[in-house]
């Protein structure tokens, strides 16, 4: 079937005669800025806010969260943009497709991932208009537990308007992978933009990789996310948790059992024991690389995505290319931000892993 192992293999061994993609992958998610601080457990109780949970707020709400937060940091984020920066650090060529407002945010958003040197799609800006409501940049509130992990209460502005027409079809044309953050499911005229998103990368020969992004969005969409590995996702990427409810399994080997059962080439996060990649042989399982300390989780998986992807569209087998993303996620969970601070290919050719 089209989202078989196999099919993985076979696009890098049958070349097309048309001439070879020119980015490695195109992104397309939601354009946010983050605003980072750190919070105790008590503080998630009072704002009755999921410690781990990534929750769809309106301005209002956002505005009262932001209001409680302590001293914050503002940097670009977005999970598929994340991804994107951290291809772009490897050494890869990238593009991305999202929408930000004509406001102080989007400048922020615009000028931190250009600089990063990602390829930017054609309707990446919208004017504020009247309703700066719905019309501004999107925003992240993240809120870092002592451990690490986080915890987000987003609202995504004008984010929440990317439709079928925002897709810059002639960007996606060029990608070897068109990579998607599940959490644009969560949005009628963003799904619609992702299935048309999966339809011109099989149309042009590309893979198609999605992300299933956080738990509580596979609980929402589990039946339809099932039925995208039937044939319109090649390369799946999810945390141990989001695997076990997407198969409704509570033990995770049996879950893996069922990843295999798709054919699909996945890649399994498991935080500090590493990740599984199933391949066309099995799962094989990726120790963690190791980190001094953890000190925020936002991005993780975004650059192990980044890290994988650039690695897969190289011509690295899985496993090296899962290697690869558990050195990327291991940087960036070693500071605040979800965007890396040190240089990812030197570290990588360092650990031989280019």
């Amino acid at each position: 079937m089209a989202g078989s192992f196999r099919a993985v293999n076979d696009a890098a061994d049958h070349a097309s005669p048309a001439p070879a993609p020119d980015l490695d992958v195109v992104a397309v998610g939601s354009a946010l800025v983050d605003v980072l601080t750190r919070a105790d457990p008590d503080d998630l109780v009072r704002l009755d806010m999921v410690k781990g949970s990534m929750t769809l707020v309106d301005l209002a709400r956002a505005a009262a969260v932001y209001e409680a937060m302590g001293p914050a940091v503002e940097m670009s984020g977005g999970s598929a943009a994340n991804t994107a920066v951290g291809v772009a650090a490897l050494g890869g060529q990238v593009g991305y497709v999202g929408k930000v407002a004509d406001d102080e945010l989007g400048e922020v958003f615009l000028h931190d991932i250009a600089a990063a040197g990602v390829t930017l799609g054609r309707t990446t800006a919208v004017s504020l208009g009247t309703d700066t409501v719905d019309r501004a940049t999107g925003r992240c509130l993240v809120l870092v537990t002592e451990d690490g992990e986080r915890t987000m209460a987003t609202h995504l502005g004008v984010a929440s308007t990317l439709g079928p027409e925002d897709l810059d079809q002639d960007l996606l044309g060029r990608a070897q992978v068109v990579y998607l953050e599940g959490y644009l499911w969560d949005l009628p005229p963003a799904k619609a933009a992702m299935r048309q998103a999966m339809a011109l990368a099989h149309a042009n020969d590309a893979l198609v990789a999605l992300s299933l992004s956080d738990s509580f969005c596979v609980q929402r969409h589990q039946h339809e996310f099932l039925e995208l590995l039937q044939g319109d996702v090649d390369v799946l990427f999810a945390n141990e948790d989001e695997t076990m409810l997407l198969f409704g399994s509570g033990d995770f080997d049996a879950a893996l059992e069922a990843v295999e059962e798709t054919g699909l080439l996945a890649a399994v996060t498991r935080g500090p024991l590493g990740s599984v990649v199933v391949v066309a042989s099995g799962p094989v399982s990726i120790p963690a690389d190791p980190v001094a300390a953890v000190v925020d989780t936002t991005g993780a998986g975004d650059l192990y995505a980044a890290g994988f992807l650039y690695g897969l569209t190289h011509g690295h087998e899985p496993e090296r290319c899962a290697r690869l993303g558990g050195l990327c996620a291991a940087e960036v969970i070693s500071h605040v931000g979800a965007r890396p601070q040190q240089d990812l290919r030197l570290l990588a050719q360092e650990a031989d892993l280019l």
